[in-house]
């Protein structure tokens, strides 16, 4: 695929156990369905040639002859078809049988890998008839064609640098260490697992969590496919469990039971950037055989699921569980910082968002060191664009949090500076940013008086746009926001709406509230200014800022996973236009971040000079307004 998917499929067949020619017209009839939904790369379960449970018939001369001349019909069956596949099978070599994953592609068998780690315990008795091919490298003669046999193999596109493919079989995956591992550091990005592990109470869950942890741990797509119905049912019974993952997510998982295909897509490009990001990962392919196969890039049409609010969990009771630690994490560091300071909080409120969820999370400060909510600072400071619903809004929170508020209009105090430097009282930049900063004056002063300390309330979207007043809102002696975007301010906020019943009112009416500065005049006591009507809808910002950022990624990638994404709600010329302005603010307002205050990272994103983001306050942003354009 484009933009360095590829398009994965895990299959499991219907099996009849020691019935190999049964089993490759399942198989083939597999590979047919998967290939015709452009399928790039094609996983069967362990063993699936001649079925798992054959027990002593592995030792059988018609079942090794019957398996030789199924796997030849399989490789017919692959000419003309561009996807990579792996199919499980026995093969025997110099009188041993090992458990293998046997590579083809266009009627070509590219590799054979045979199993590692054999389990004998329990239900299991492998040593019994399998030899592990721990170490092994070699070549041999198969269906009339030479092959690498080996564990060491890697199998990498050759016009793909970034597609590099390797196996594990079954229990190699439980072992205490994976030969996984070692493939990734010699440069696999994706393992493929072909198994055959039966079904037990709670093993699906458990062999979830190591499929994520393994694809998280070795920032790697895993694809695994086991075995299911067929197979014996004498002692143990099999479920047909396939997963799909990436970097600790699954992006795809088929039902127990159930036989079939599971699609997903694998963004390598993403692990590519992943490990350049965590220099800890060394690469180190001595030992390893490399098999180059030719890679089809079939399209863009993706059918993993693209979220349009990339910061914000799908999943109601994750939401909620992140929504809490979230606000823990906020509220722990600023009572650590109060605590070592030994000051008060000063915080301005406007009735918006940002510091709401800024006053929230002093309030829970306050109890969490045990102290009066009522030496909370908390000013609001009225100018001449703030609206009478925002007022409301701060008389309503004030009540609800049994704080007191103190109002002081800056309308007269802005009037005589901008006459005092001469200026035409015009609605331009000047005019709003002179009440940011005389809104930051006021803070700063009472905090200077009445031992206090100036919490921000910007949060990381506003950081990233710049969208803040140089000494102004840009400026605190602390900030409790600054890693969470807008996105996720506005959850935040609705998660302690319904924590809390009392809140739920006031919270409401603030989350109904236009997101606005208001710094200019409002119309009959209305909010007349309105951000998103400036500089575009924050969810497309905070959408652009997840993969720009975290994953470094072309904007015209982040443009077609927008598209997907957004799924029609905005015209691909609207996304255009904001990406655009979201890239030019971004690249421009480096400046505001190299100075920016104190305040914990969150999620995986932060823009603090002092953590994640160092960046030169000169950098262009012209290659990627030109990749934007394409």
């Amino acid at each position: 695929m484009k933009y360095g998917f590829i398009k994965i499929t895990s299959a499991t067949p219907k099996v009849i156990v020691a019935n190999p020619k049964a089993n490759a017209t399942e198989i083939i009839k597999l590979i047919n369905q998967a290939t015709s939904s452009l399928a790039e790369l094609l996983v069967f379960p362990e063993l699936c040639v001649s079925g798992y449970t054959c027990g002593e018939l592995f030792l059988s001369d018609v079942l090794k002859d019957s398996v030789y001349k199924s796997l030849d019909i399989i490789r017919k069956s692959t000419v003309g078809k561009k996807a990579i596949i792996f199919v499980g099978s026995p093969i025997w070599v110099d009188s041993k049988l090992y458990s293998c994953a046997v590579a083809f592609q266009n009627g070509k068998i590219l590799g054979v890998v045979p199993k590692t780690i054999l389990p004998s315990y329990s239900e299991f008795y492998e040593l019994r008839h399998f030899t592990s091919g721990k170490n092994l490298s070699r070549i041999i003669n198969m269906c009339g064609q030479i092959v690498p046999f080996g564990t060491n193999t890697i199998f990498s596109a050759k016009n793909n640098e970034n597609i590099k493919i390797a196996v594990e079989i079954c229990e190699d995956l439980f072992s205490p260490s994976p030969p996984s591992q070692r493939h990734a550091q010699a440069g696999a990005t994706i393992i493929v697992n072909l198994s055959a592990s039966n079904e037990l109470i709670g093993k699906s869950d458990y062999r979830k969590t190591l499929i994520k942890a393994q694809s998280g741990r070795l920032a790697c797509g895993y694809v695994y496919s086991s075995a299911g119905s067929g197979e014996s049912v004498s002692d143990i019974i099999f479920s047909g469990h396939r997963i799909i993952a990436e970097n600790g997510s699954i992006l795809s998982e088929s039902e127990l039971f159930n036989e079939g295909l599971t699609i997903s897509e694998i963004d390598t490009q993403r692990l590519a950037y992943e490990r350049r990001r965590l220099n800890v990962f060394e690469i180190d392919s001595s030992g390893y055989v490399n098999v180059e196969f030719d890679f089809n890039m079939t399209g863009e049409s993706l059918t993993r699921n693209i979220s349009p609010l990339p910061f914000v969990p799908s999943n109601e009771y994750s939401l909620f569980s992140r929504a809490e630690l979230i606000l823990r994490m906020q509220s722990q560091a600023l009572a650590e910082r109060l605590k070592f300071t030994g000051l008060n909080a000063v915080i301005g409120i406007s009735g918006g968002l940002d510091s709401t969820l800024a006053l929230l999370v002093i309030s829970r400060s306050y109890e969490i060191l045990g102290k009066d909510k009522k030496e909370i600072i908390a000013v609001t400071m009225p100018g001449p664009g703030t609206s009478k619903k925002t007022l409301k809004n701060v008389e309503k929170l004030a009540k609800t949090l049994n704080i007191n508020i103190r109002e002081i209009s800056i309308i007269e105090s802005v009037d005589k500076h901008l006459k005092e430097i001469k200026h035409s009282i015009r609605k331009d930049t000047t005019y709003e940013n002179a009440q940011a900063r005389e809104r930051m004056q006021i803070l700063m002063d009472i905090a200077n008086a009445e031992n206090g300390f100036v919490i921000g309330t910007g949060d990381l979207s506003e950081i990233a746009l710049g969208w803040c007043t140089y000494n102004g809102d840009h400026t605190s002696m602390y900030t409790v926001n600054s890693s969470v975007p807008k996105t996720l301010v506005k959850h935040l906020v609705s998660y302690e709406a319904q924590r809390v019943e009392k809140y739920k009112k006031a919270l409401t009416d603030i989350l109904n509230t236009e997101i606005s500065p208001e710094l200019l005049p409002s119309k009959n006591g209305k909010i007349f200014q309105k951000t998103e009507d400036i500089i575009g809808a924050y969810e497309l910002h905070d959408f652009f800022l997840y993969y720009t950022v975290r994953f470094g990624q072309k904007p015209e990638k982040t443009l077609m996973l927008a598209e997907k994404a957004f799924n029609r709600k905005y015209k691909v010329g609207e996304i255009k236009k904001y990406f655009e302005t979201f890239l030019r603010r971004f690249f421009f307002n480096q400046f505001k971040r190299n100075c920016f205050p104190d305040g914990i990272k969150i999620g995986t994103i932060s823009l603090s000079p002092r953590g994640d983001w160092r960046m030169a306050t000169e950098s262009s942003a012209e290659e990627w307004l030109n990749n934007l354009k394409k």
